[in-house]
């Protein structure tokens, strides 16, 4: 068991699985054009299966390796699971013109998730969803006090200039879209803010302060937040592979203490003799 957990953990079984992943992806790729489909379809179906059962083969091995309650403790093992119970059911989706399978149908249109599975492969990805999960809290505050912003300049665009410009302010859910889409610097001078100055003069007021907030100020606490996360993951990352270091470093210095205990009692034994 030890020795398949080495194996499953080892850089040239990992680097294997990312090499099946980029090129899975390439064929999903592929798969996607109907010329190409035409010539070679069926060879393109066969490696994405081929590619599929190395999948699956991976999670068995590690489920073994960890057995199958510590493989399910770690959040990357339940994406990879996800992911590749999605893309059998994809498979199964083939067979939809059985009425049994046509339930089966929609998965098929997810099998490129299964590109996915390079995140859980590369450890830098790892580290940018873990900030981004851990900056979920920060972002939904800030998202909340967007979202406070974008109600008082909406009352206040649809105050002044609903009456005008009803197709942009006629009512908050207008005015809110609208601001949205100011805030994404979408054609939001030519498109909307000039159209509105050239009846109201004053309109100026009210977009640049917006903009001003929502796209610069806030943009950059989002980016701050992000920034601030993925720095806390990565230097607990940095933790953890010390301490296994430490570990492993530790249990290399006690096998050799252990050698050489049993070195000495050979010699005592044969100098007994």
């Amino acid at each position: 068991m030890a020795k398949l957990k080495d194996f499953v953990d080892s850089k040239a079984f990992q680097n294997t699985i990312l090499i099946v992943i980029v090129i899975n992806s390439i064929i999903l790729g592929l798969q996607t054009s109907s010329i190409i489909t035409a010539s070679i379809g069926g060879v393109l179906e066969i490696l994405d299966m081929i590619c599929l059962g190395i999948f699956i083969i991976e999670m068995l091995l590690k489920m073994i390796a960890y057995k199958f309650v510590g493989y399910f403790k770690s959040a990357w093992n339940w994406f990879d699971f996800i992911i590749i119970i999605t893309s059998v059911l994809s498979g199964l989706a083939v067979l939809s013109s059985i009425r049994i399978l046509r339930v089966f149908r929609v998965f098929r249109s997810l099998k490129g998730l299964r590109g996915f599975k390079m995140i859980s492969s590369l450890k830098p990805l790892q580290i940018i969803i873990g900030a981004i999960g851990k900056s979920i809290p920060g972002m939904s505050w800030t998202a909340f006090l967007l979202l406070i912003i974008y109600y008082i300049f909406s009352i206040i665009g649809v105050t002044q200039f609903g009456e005008r410009f009803p197709e942009w302010f006629g009512d908050i859910p207008k005015a809110m879209y609208t601001l949205f889409q100011v805030m994404t610097l979408e054609s939001w001078s030519m498109g909307i803010s000039r159209p509105v100055m050239e009846v109201f003069d004053f309109a100026w007021a009210y977009f640049v302060p917006f903009v001003l907030i929502s796209s610069f100020v806030m943009m950059n606490v989002v980016v701050g937040i992000v920034v601030n996360a993925i720095s806390e993951v990565a230097e607990f990352n940095k933790k953890e592979v010390h301490e296994e270091n430490g570990t492993a470093d530790i249990k290399a210095e006690i096998d050799a203490v252990k050698e050489h205990l049993a070195k000495l009692e050979d010699m005592l034994a044969k100098q007994k003799k």
